[in-house]
């Protein structure tokens, strides 16, 4: 059983230095765009952001009773 070769041709994409519109589709409209993902999106987003905000809350609380307690 032996294995034969495949030829296989390689496709190169490059952009011209020339070329000015990189990504035009992404900054059209933009600000619909975010308030459309918020808006669809706001529960998924709290979940996410509530936790994080929690705890860097609570770390800043104890850290500034920590620093309150070796002050004497």
């Amino acid at each position: 059983m032996g294995k034969t070769p495949v030829r296989m041709k390689a496709v190169v994409y490059s952009l011209s230095p020339f070329q000015q519109q990189i990504m035009p589709g992404l900054w059209k409209d933009l600000t619909t765009k975010i308030h459309h993902k918020v808006t669809e999106n706001w529960i998924s987003a709290t979940l996410l952001l509530a936790p994080l905000i929690g705890t860097y809350s609570y770390v800043q609380n104890y850290q500034e009773k920590e620093k309150l307690e070796h002050r004497y």
